[in-house]
């Protein structure tokens, strides 16, 4: 690949490097949505046909470790190319601006939308549990299946919290990063005090709170700590039963450190370039484990696992960890103090992902595969205000899809399976530029790394697929994925037949390094 040439939509970004090591993190930590994984797992446990032998704490550990060439991709490659939409960059240079710009706009340009649709519902029903878990019946029409619970202010409530976020990073872009690491900080200072509620109530604790719901089970036996945990049959670990659930942490965790690489150009240094990755991994692998292993020490792990699938528990009293720890607190500060915490830790999310889909949009069109306005970045506000605007009209018309017609935030699940395929083809990318622009050791570990990285998500792949009402298999999700990807291939082929019959052979492109 050569540096900087002709042909690019302009000679620079227009973005300005504002990111420090601490942004980048921030980012990736909030985009690794730890906080929405431990509010939604038992929305998705329940769905498993069974949970005996499901340990979450070892499949996260083994998602953490199938992660690792990944992490060693990213810090190799963010150096070398710190551009906007970065992972796209070198994809796209090393397997063509055909599989790279199609692959792309498929599985992270227009896949982060019907994500950022899911957290969007999923910070409305954090507003419900929390407001229900306080005692405030009102809230109901905001948590997720609990009776009582309405479609449309669920849509409303999440589009005004989607289009309130996209408007500050329009008019004040340098506030959205600074958001984000407050957030995650705020985040942060929730999950402790939630862990040590939790360790402070013990199994006396858990075992009042559960008895104290007051729950009854579809033949209208008592719910009790008791017999939930009897209803628990097999061991505390089971492989293949574990490795089934890895999809959930594909989903919300390990991935989805591309973010500080999707603003590369506005990193500061290269040390924030190298270290960002393996740092966001080892904290989000800590921030999702600790609390997991919590759950199963206080609780134990057989009344853990069979709450979590438990019917009543989780669609009545909406059990997760957030719930838990709200439940067993003896303080009612700490109680808001949790809850607030929890809807803030998900706002993160959103917060990150406008940000990072912005990034891609604009890398794109900067290639001329997209029209010129997702280029455009606002002089007056240095942000790309077009491409915030495309995102959410689409992403509010996709949490309309998913409130009103399946009513349920996993019915957007299966979408992820368009950015496993496209992190597949991005270890692909990075082991092809290894062999081609590296030498010695640098060319040898970004080539293993790299084929390792497409290994692991082809088998997470195959995961998705191999249990397809657990994870999203609806028309909804699969049905983006097509049509996104036919969109991507008619895309580019209309854009190159464009430019060329005007002089500019955007195929040149994809073998420079845009600007930055």
């Amino acid at each position: 690949m050569t540096k900087v040439g002709t042909g690019f939509v302009r000679e620079a970004t227009g973005l300005v490097k504002n990111v420090s090591l601490f942004d980048a993190v921030a980012i990736n930590v909030s985009y690794m949505s730890t906080g929405a994984a431990l509010a939604l797992i038992g929305f998705t446990v329940i769905l498993l046909p069974s949970v005996s032998g499901v340990n979450l704490v070892y499949a996260s550990l083994i998602g953490f470790v199938l992660s690792i060439p990944q992490v060693v991709v990213y810090s190799m490659m963010s150096r070398r190319t710190s551009r906007a939409g970065g992972d796209y960059v070198w994809m796209s240079r090393s397997l063509g601006g055909f599989v790279g710009s199609a692959v792309t706009f498929m599985g992270v340009t227009m896949e982060t939308m019907p994500y950022l649709a899911l957290i969007a519902l999923s910070v409305v029903f954090a507003i419900g549990s929390v407001g229900l878990s306080l005692g405030n019946g009102s809230f109901a029409a905001l948590a997720d299946g609990v009776p009582g619970s309405d479609a449309t202010s669920q849509f409303l409530v999440g589009a005004a919290i989607f289009a309130v976020l996209i408007a500050l990073n329009i008019v004040r872009p340098r506030i959205g990063f600074r958001l984000i690491s407050v957030l995650m900080v705020v985040g942060l200072l929730t999950l402790i005090a939630a862990i040590a509620a939790i360790l402070s109530a013990g199994r006396v604790g858990v075992e009042n709170y559960i008895n104290g719901l007051g729950l009854v089970d579809s033949s209208n036996n008592p719910v009790t700590y008791q017999s939930v945990t009897s209803s628990y049959q097999g061991p505390t670990f089971g492989l293949a039963a574990t490795l089934s659930v890895l999809p959930f942490y594909a989903i919300f965790v390990y991935p989805w450190f591309n973010a500080s690489a999707s603003v590369g150009s506005e990193l500061r240094g290269p040390r924030t370039a190298t270290w960002n990755a393996p740092i966001s991994a080892l904290l989000a692998c800590a921030i999702v484990t600790i609390p997991l292993a919590v759950m199963y020490y206080a609780g134990g792990f057989a009344f853990t696992d069979a709450a979590l699938h438990n019917t009543a528990l989780v669609y009545d009293a909406g059990f997760n960890f957030w719930t838990l720890a709200i439940g067993v607190s003896r303080s009612v500060l700490l109680q808001y103090f949790i809850g607030t915490g929890w809807i803030l830790w998900e706002t993160a999310i959103l917060a990150f992902g406008i940000i990072t889909i912005s990034r891609y949009l604009l890398a794109q069109s900067f290639d001329r595969f997209l029209p010129a306005q997702f280029a455009y970045v606002s002089k007056k506000w240095s942000s790309p205000a077009f491409a915030h605007l495309f995102d959410l009209v689409v992403t509010v018309a996709l949490i309309g899809v998913a409130a009103f017609v399946y009513r349920t935030v996993s019915s957007l699940y299966g979408a992820v399976l368009a950015s496993m395929f496209y992190f597949l083809f991005v270890g692909v990318g990075a082991a092809v530029y290894g062999l081609r622009s590296e030498k010695g050791e640098a060319r040898t570990i970004l080539a293993v790394a790299g084929t390792l990285m497409a290994a692991a998500f082809l088998y997470l792949s195959y995961e998705f697929l191999a249990a397809q009402s657990v994870w999203g298999g609806n028309p909804l999700a699969y049905g983006y994925i097509v049509v996104t990807l036919a969109a991507g291939i008619v895309i580019y082929i209309a854009s190159y037949r464009y430019h060329k019959s005007r002089g500019v052979d955007i195929s040149v492109l994809f073998k420079q390094i845009p600007p930055e």
